[in-house]
C-alpha cells in the first residue's frame, strides 16, 4: 500500500499496487503525510500515515461506519442525517472502497452525508490518522518449485503467508489474501515477503501429490505447514486429529475444513461484529462449545475444541459449500492451488480420465440443430432422408434419433455435492467448468469494470436464430450498471475475427460453429488464425463449440460457456437468453449456468471453459440470490427459500441480512438460508415483479419475476 499526496487539489490519495487500485481523500487544506504505527486501529491494516487537517471528505457515498477505538459500532452515518459525536478516540470505518480504509479521529466531530460524498468535520485542525489494508484477491509474489512433490509441499506450507490474521477472524473474506503464485523453475526460491505465520498447526501426510493437493485450501485457512509422514493427520501441539477418516482421506480433509470454518464464523461474532447471526442460534444450544472463551485463544487451543464436536450434529447447519475442484495430480497442475484454496474450494485428485471416456448421446431431438455442418466424428443413426432446417443436408434432422462420438476427449467427472464443480487437467469434462492455469491467471491479473461501460457484443450469424438477439436487452437492465450493447448480424469472417481481436468485456455468439470454425456468412473462422483474443469473457451458443471456446481462451480471453454436443435451437435460445440476465445480474459464469440450464428438460451439455468464476458486473446487494419456491401444508402458502451464490466479490465467510424479512438476524451467505413462509400476495411483493434480476426455481425448472403471477 502506498500513499501519495494528491496534485489536482488538496487531499490524500491511496494506492494499492497489488489490486492495481487507487482511491482519494480530500481535505481543505494541504496535507503532508507521515508515517505511522498500525497500532490503534482495531482491525488489521498494511500501512498508516498521520496528517493535520480540518476535515475529510471522501469522494463517493460509501457507508461510512463510526466505532469507539475498542471497536464497538456507534453508528452507520452515511444512512441518516449530520451526526456529532462527542469527546474521545474513534475508528471510522470506510466501506464500499477498492481497498480497506480506517481513519482514527479524536473528538469533537461531525459526520455531514451529502448527495455525493461524506465528511467527517472536526471545526479545527486536528491529528489523523489513515490506515489502509488491500483486500489482496491477487497473488503477491511467487514461490518456484521444481516437479519434485517435497517442493509442492513447501509451496502449499506458505500459502498463509497470505492470512491478514491466524485468529477467526480470517473467516472474513476480506481477511484472506490471495496466496503467492506457484511456477515451475529449476530449483526451489521463493520471493521477498513471503512468510509462513506461526500458528502451531503442522499436516502430517504421505508425501505425494495424492495427499498434498487437496490439503491446499486446509493447509491455506489454517496457515499450516505439510509434514512429511506415512498417516495422515493434522498436529496442534499434542492434539493430533486423522485425517483417514470416514468416506477416505478426501472427504475427512473436507470436513475438517468446513467444520473448522464454519466455528470460526460463529466463534467471531464475539470479536469485530458481535452481530445475531441465525447459525449461531440454531447450533449454540446443540454443542457444548464457550465461544466467548473459544475467541480469545490462539488457533492450536481452537482445533482441539472444534474438533471434538462431533460433525453429524454440526451439518445439518453447516453452510453449503459452493465449489468442488478436481486437480488431476500433475507437476504442472501444482500452480492452480492457490487460486483454489483462495476459494477455499474442495478439492479432490481424480485419477486419470482417459478409461472413463463416453459417448454423450441426445435422443429425439424435434427441431432443428445450430450443428453447421457433419465433420466426419459424428455417425448418424437414423435414415438421411428427413427434412433438416439449419443446417447442410448432414446436419442432425427433425424426428431423428442420433448418437455421436467424437475423437476428443470428453468424460464425466464423479459428481460433486456442490452446485458448482471445476476441472483442472487434460480432456473436457461433462458437467464441470474445465480450467486451464493461463485464463486462472487472467484472471487474477484483471482489473473489473469499472465506472465506465461494460461493452457487450451480440453476435447473430443466423437469421434463423434471431429470436435469441433480444438478449441484447437484457445486458443493461440495470440502474447502476452502464453497459455498451452492440448487435452484429451476419458478419463476414474479417469483421468476426477483427471483433474477437478488439477489447470487449464480452460476446455473446448465436449461430454455427464446427471443425473448421465459426461459420461466417462468407466461409469460416477459425479462432486458432488469430493472433490474440481481446474479449474477456464469452458465451458461444452453437453446436459442439468447445474446440473454438478452447482456442479463445488460449489467445487470450479469461473464461466463457460453450457446448459440448449438438443443441437443440428452441432450447439454445432459452439457455442462452438466461444466461444474459444472470450475467447482467452479477452471477458468475460458473453459477449462471448451473441455473440457467434449469430452463430446459433434455440435458444440453453447456459447461464453462477457463475461469468459470469470472463476473460481468457485481449484483447490487452483494452476492447472487436465486429462489426457490415450494408449496406449504396450507392453502395460498409457499415455502420461501433464498440461496446465495458466494462469488469473487463477497467470498465464503460473508454475512449478510435476508432481505426477505425485516430483522436484525445475519445468516451466512452461501448455499440456502433461512426458508420463508409466504403467501401469493406476500412473494409478488417480495419479487416486486423485476424479471431480470431475480432467478425463482419452482419443481426445478426456472422462472423469472414476472413470470409467477401465472404459475403459482
Amino acid at each position: 500500500m502506498e500513499f501519495d499526496v494528491l496534485d489536482h487539489r488538496s487531499g490524500l490519495g491511496v494506492f494499492d499496487p497489488i489490486e492495481n487500485a487507487r482511491f482519494e481523500l480530500y481535505t481543505p487544506e494541504s496535507v503532508e503525510p507521515e508515517s505511522e504505527s498500525t497500532d490503534g486501529f482495531y482491525f488489521p491494516v498494511d500501512v498508516a500515515v498521520g496528517f493535520e487537517a480540518s476535515a475529510v471528505e471522501i469522494p463517493k457515498l460509501v457507508s461510512t461506519v463510526v466505532r469507539r477505538h475498542t471497536g464497538e459500532m456507534l453508528a452507520d452515518a452515511t444512512t441518516s442525517e449530520t451526526q456529532t459525536f462527542g469527546a474521545g478516540r474513534y475508528l471510522v470505518e470506510l466501506q464500499s472502497t477498492p481497498m480497506k480504509l480506517y481513519l482514527v479521529v479524536d473528538g469533537p466531530f461531525e459526520i455531514r452525508p451529502g448527495d455525493e460524498s461524506v465528511t467527517a468535520s472536526f471545526g479545527e485542525r486536528r491529528r489523523v490518522r489513515v490506515g489502509a489494508r488491500s483486500f489482496h484477491e491477487r497473488p503477491l509474489g511467487t514461490i518456484t518449485v521444481t516437479d519434485d512433490v517435497e517442493d509442492a509441499m513447501a509451496a502449499v506450507s506458505l500459502f498463509g503467508s497470505a492470512l491478514k490474521t491466524t485468529s477467526c477472524e480470517r473467516s472474513f473474506p476480506t481477511l484472506r489474501g490471495h496466496p503467492p503464485r506457484v511456477e515451475r523453475g529449476d530449483s526451489f526460491a521463493v520471493s521477498d515477503g513471503i512468510d509462513a505465520p506461526d500458528t502451531g498447526v503442522e499436516i502430517v501426510l504421505p508425501p505425494d501429490r495424492e495427499h498434498v493437493y487437496p490439503s491446499a485450501s486446509l493447509a491455506y485457512y489454517l496457515g499450516a505447514e505439510l509434514v512429511a509422514g506415512s498417516d495422515p493427520r493434522l498436529v496442534a501441539g499434542d492434539f493430533e486429529y486423522d485425517l483417514d477418516g470416514a468416506g477416505g482421506y478426501e472427504a475427512t480433509v473436507n470436513r475438517v475444513l468446513k467444520q473448522v470454518f464454519f466455528l470460526d464464523c460463529l466463534t467471531r461474532t464475539e470479536g469485530y461484529y458481535p452481530v445475531e447471526l441465525h447459525e449461531r442460534e440454531q447450533v449454540e444450544p446443540a454443542v457444548d462449545l464457550d465461544f466467548p472463551d473459544l475467541y480469545g485463544r490462539p488457533l492450536a487451543e481452537q482445533l482441539p475444541r472444534y474438533l471434538s464436536v462431533p460433525f453429524d450434529a454440526l451439518e445439518p447447519h453447516v453452510l453449503d459449500w459452493h465449489l468442488t475442484t478436481d486437480v488431476v495430480p500433475t507437476a504442472g497442475n501444482a500452480a492452480a492451488l492457490p487460486y483454489f484454496a483462495h476459494e477455499l474450494a474442495l478439492l479432490r485428485t481424480p485419477e486419470d480420465p482417459t478409461d472413463q471416456s463416453v459417448e454423450p448421446t441426445f435422443e429425439e431431438l424435434d427441431e432443428f440443430t445450430r450443428s453447421a455442418v457433419a465433420s466426419g466424428d459424428f455417425t448418424r443413426s437414423a435414415s438421411d432422408d428427413a427434412s433438416t432446417r439449419g443446417g447442410r443436408d448432414d446436419a442432425l434432422t427433425r424426428n431423428t434419433r442420433e448418437t455421436w462420438t467424437t475423437d476428443d476427449e470428453m468424460f464425466r467427472v464423479e459428481p460433486a455435492e456442490t452446485i458448482e464443480h471445476a476441472w483442472v487437467g487434460e480432456g473436457y469434462p461433462i458437467n464441470a467448468n474445465k480450467v486451464t492455469i493461463a485464463s486462472l491467471r487472467r484472471q487474477a491479473e484483471r482489473t473489473p469494470p469499472d465506472d465506465s461501460d461494460i461493452e457487450v457484443h451480440v453476435v447473430c450469424n443466423d437469421p434463423e436464430m434471431d429470436e435469441e438477439s433480444v438478449v441484447g436487452e437484457f445486458y443493461g437492465l440495470r440502474d447502476f450498471v452502464n453497459y455498451d450493447v452492440t448487435i452484429h448480424e451476419e458478419l463476414t469472417v474479417a469483421e468476426l475475427g477483427d471483433l474477437l481481436e478488439s477489447s470487449a468485456d464480452f460476446l455473446h455468439y448465436i449461430g454455427h460453429a464446427d471443425d473448421e470454425g465459426f461459420r461466417c456468412v462468407d466461409g469460416h473462422l477459425d479462432a486458432d488464425s488469430l493472433e490474440s483474443v481481446g474479449v474477456e469473457a464469452f458465451l458461444l451458443n452453437a453446436c459442439r463449440s468447445y474446440e473454438q471456446g478452447a482456442k479463445l481462451v488460449e489467445k487470450g480471453s479469461t473464461g466463457g460457456v460453450v457446448t459440448l454436443a449438438e443443441v437443440v435451437n428452441s432450447a439454445a435460445t432459452k439457455v442462452g437468453r438466461a444466461l444474459a440476465r444472470l450475467l447482467n445480474s452479477g452471477f458468475s459464469l460458473r453459477s449462471a449456468l448451473s441455473i440457467a440450464e434449469k430452463e430446459v428438460l433434455v440435458s444440453i451439455e453447456y459447461v464453462t471453459i477457463g475461469d468459470g468464476g469470472l463476473m460481468l458486473c457485481e449484483n447490487d446487494n452483494g452476492c447472487p440470490i436465486s429462489y426457490r419456491i415450494e408449496e406449504g401444508e396450507e392453502e395460498n402458502q409457499y415455502i420461501f427459500v433464498p440461496y446465495a451464490h458466494p462469488c469473487s466479490s463477497h467470498g465464503l465467510g460473508t454475512i449478510a441480512n435476508s432481505i426477505a424479512e425485516e430483522s436484525s438476524t445475519n445468516y451466512l451467505s452461501s448455499g440456502s438460508l433461512r426458508p420463508f413462509q409466504f403467501t401469493k400476495d406476500e412473494i409478488m411483493d417480495f419479487i416486486n415483479n423485476d424479471e431480470n434480476i431475480v432467478p425463482v426455481l419452482i419443481e426445478e425448472e426456472l422462472y423469472w419475476g414476472n413470470d409467477l403471477p401465472e404459475v403459482l
